[in-house]
């Protein structure tokens, strides 16, 4: 329960940092045009709001509802700042915008005067337009407004990629120097990929774990190249659909754990056999342990029973009598996988990031987009997931670096999202406004009215399935 309130916490906070972002990008375009706010959320707030600042009255509320005579209430209420109402049109333009934070966290929302969003504020709509609503704009600033959102999402993604890149550098293990190759998920050892393998090429194009888009590459080529046994060149063709395969699976390869000792235990088995630091243990008894889970076996299968382990020492081998646990246990603490292949650590000053974060941006919108083609099938409608998937891609315990990166790679996924022009998204907006442009004429209100509810209802129902599939694939575990 600890590890799933942790997860959630984490997505929680990171979906809060990209909505923030999304709608003040909205914000930003529209007070530059001179177009009114009148709210600015984070989280929905239907009948309730957590938190509430207006700064016309000048006063901060917390628990805040409408009762049924239509006047808004508050659990407490506190002046911060003096009332500004009685200033009417000289108020400041930001003064205007209602500042607060819901309770429902699915989103948030930027409530733009004169526009037809979620609010469906048709009062509003039916009034003659005013000169500082979005709909008197011509239609290049309520474009800019309308891409606002995705424009910061993305522009964010790669912010966080430059950090990364200019904080950590690029760190990681090269598929060639993992000399016990890697472990393989179900489906990948079904398509023909073994234990140990090492991948070398994907449709004839060289791979490292330098490279980007190396994942992608190998998990969508028709022909991936390995090396197997450390001497022979394997060609695997994979099968179609290879990639919903390991979205089953959540996963491909995994750099093997060989099974090296970092320091042995006082009284235990592997100090009284001999075992040193920098051993790597190759066999226990008969049976070969490449990687720490084939180690595990052979110890359960030899618990509390006389045997032998062979140990790389040097240049050579030794043979040394042992007797596992009743647990099967030598006890000994292995030595971190980093610590055993050399790790590569590309270093970037501030500027040089810019443009390698750029690039990170830019591959990760295009793996997303191109993985988009898979969703259109009936496997990739299975595969979907909601918030208990991306809370899954959260680590179970705190890790700044993997925490900016899956908000990075949130992020962008966001802005793309937001721009598929259906109704109810950006996209829609969008779409809408580049017809009016090329017709020189509007769209009805009416329709864009009923354009937006039935976007919003495509939107709830797609909601439904995705969390709806987290469940079942919960239930069959």
């Amino acid at each position: 329960m600890e590890i799933f309130l942790f997860k959630a916490l984490q997505l929680v906070a990171a979906l809060s940092l990209l909505v923030l972002i999304h709608e003040f990008g909205h914000y930003i375009f529209a007070r530059m045009f001179g177009i009114r706010v009148e709210k600015f959320y984070l989280f929905f707030n239907p009948w309730f709001s957590l938190l509430k600042y207006n700064p016309a009255t000048g006063r901060i509320e917390l628990g805040t509802w409408t009762d049924k005579d239509e006047k808004d209430r508050a659990l407490l209420s506190i002046r911060v700042g003096k009332d500004h109402t009685s200033q009417g049109d000289d108020m400041a333009k930001w003064r205007r915008t209602i500042y607060g934070i819901g309770w429902l966290p699915l989103g948030g929302y930027c409530k733009i005067a004169g526009m037809i969003d979620e609010s469906l504020d048709t009062e509003q709509m039916a009034k003659d337009p005013q000169p500082w609503e979005f709909r008197s704009k011509p239609a290049w600033q309520r474009l800019l407004v309308m891409v606002g959102g995705v424009l910061f999402n993305f522009i964010l993604a790669v912010v966080i990629y430059v950090g990364l890149i200019f904080s950590y550098g690029e760190k990681g293990i090269r598929y060639r120097d993992a000399y016990a190759g890697m472990d393989f998920v179900p489906a990948a050892i079904q398509a023909g990929f073994r234990p140990g393998d090492i991948p070398l090429m994907a449709d004839g194009e060289e791979v490292e774990a330098d490279m980007p888009d190396a994942l992608i590459k190998l998990a969508e080529a028709k022909v991936v190249t390995v090396l197997r046994n450390g001497t022979d060149s394997v060609e695997i063709r994979l099968p179609e659909q290879f990639l919903f395969d390991l979205n089953d699976d959540r996963g491909f390869f995994a750099y093997r754990q060989p099974v090296v000792v970092s320091s042995v235990m006082n009284g235990e088995p592997a100090q009284k056999a001999g075992l040193q630091p920098d051993d790597r243990i190759v066999a226990v008894g008969d049976s070969l342990t490449p990687s720490y889970p084939q180690l595990v076996a052979a110890l359960q299968s030899y618990a509390g029973r006389n045997t032998f382990v062979r140990v790389a020492r040097g240049q050579g081998e030794i043979t040394l009598p042992v007797t596992p646990t009743d647990e099967g246990t030598l006890g000994f603490q292995l030595k971190p996988i980093d610590q055993i292949y050399p790790v590569f650590t590309t270093r970037y000053s501030l500027l040089g990031s810019i443009p390698k974060g750029w690039e990170l941006g830019t591959t990760t919108l295009g793996n997303y987009v191109s993985s988009m083609k898979h969703v259109f099938t009936p496997r990739g409608a299975k595969s979907l997931g909601g918030f208990g998937t991306l809370g899954s891609m959260f680590p179970e315990r705190w890790n700044w670096y993997y925490f900016w990166s899956l908000t990075a790679f949130l992020s962008v996924a966001l802005a793309f999202m937001n721009i598929i022009p259906i109704p109810g998204l950006d996209g829609g907006h969008v779409l809408f406004l580049l017809w009016e442009a090329v017709t020189r004429r509007p769209l009805p209100e009416k329709f864009l009215e009923y354009a937006q509810m039935t976007g919003m209802c495509l939107l709830l129902l797609l909601l439904v399935y995705v969390n709806g599939n987290d469940i079942f694939r919960f239930l069959l575990k």
